[in-house]
């Protein structure tokens, strides 16, 4: 057997294969390295009868995920799961070597990443280049789910919002402000708590206020992480994956036009592709 995982901050997509065809998947919470702890993420895989019931029969784990992003990461990552699967050899890398695989497969493109996080890079038809973009939550991830979740908090705050998203704001989650002060300085994983209030912001996408936060997102997202990489590699494809573009690929678009961009690509569980490449 051989599974392939993608794992985000928030949830992991596991896929269990026989014989190049899928005989089980489960989620599980997102594992990464830098917000969960080993314990705890054999916890959690104890906790999933499918994984539980196959384990010794895996031989091979392709496991990509958010944080993985040092080999000391890598290790302390692929040391954990081998502990669980203990007949499988382990690959593990990042999330972006995953959603440049599931985009590009073995061609050259540029990958953008707008999910719980964000990122972007060039892939070279084996790897990702290094850049500095990876800064995480509080310095980064600018038009990620995590970004519009403090956005949205920031405005609710500071009563800056219109009193009909205010409204609807408050009676969809009932939280006052020790409340979120206290579950964002105060508690772990405040990454998971931010991209939380993502689907607030599908849901009203269609409001003129929310459309204006979408469309400031993005215009950050790509003044930041996409011209700069664009600039250096102009003849590529631009590829992005991730929930949160494909959920709002039609504002994602019309930015991308502002700045003379086409995204030849928008994919949201990059899993899929994942799975037909390693498996095949």
């Amino acid at each position: 057997m051989v599974a392939v995982v993608y794992s985000g901050s928030k949830t992991a997509f596991w896929k269990i294969t026989r014989n190049g065809q899928v005989v089980a998947h489960c989620n599980t919470t997102g594992l990464n390295p830098c917000f969960v702890d080993p314990k705890t993420i054999l916890q959690i895989l104890n906790k999933k009868v499918v994984l539980v019931n196959h384990a010794e029969n895996i031989k091979k784990i392709y496991f990509f995920a958010a944080g993985a992003s040092s080999p000391d990461r890598k290790e302390v990552l692929a040391k954990t799961l081998a502990s669980f699967f203990r007949y499988s050899k382990i690959v593990v890398e990042n999330d972006l070597f995953g959603a440049a695989k599931a985009a590009c497969y073995n061609k050259p493109g540029i990958v953008g990443m707008l999910g719980s996080g964000a990122h972007c890079a060039y892939f070279d038809g084996k790897k990702p280049l290094n850049n500095n973009f990876g800064l995480g939550y509080i310095l980064g991830d600018e038009g990620s789910s995590n970004y519009f979740g403090k956005i949205l908090l920031k405005e609710f705050l500071s009563q800056k919002m219109p009193k009909d998203i205010e409204a609807k704001f408050t009676l969809t989650y009932n939280l006052d402000r020790p409340q979120i002060l206290e579950r964002i300085y105060n508690k772990p994983q405040a990454n998971i708590f931010l991209t939380s209030f993502f689907d607030f912001i599908t849901h009203n996408s269609k409001h003129e206020y929310i459309c204006k936060l979408i469309d400031e997102g993005f215009e950050k997202y790509f003044d930041i992480y996409i011209v700069p990489t664009w600039q250096k590699h102009k003849d590529s494809e631009l590829h992005i994956v991730g929930k949160v573009a494909a959920e709002l690929e039609d504002r994602l678009r019309l930015v991308a036009g502002k700045y003379d961009l086409k995204i030849k690509s928008i994919i949201k569980e990059p899993i899929q592709n994942l799975l037909k490449h390693y498996i095949n």
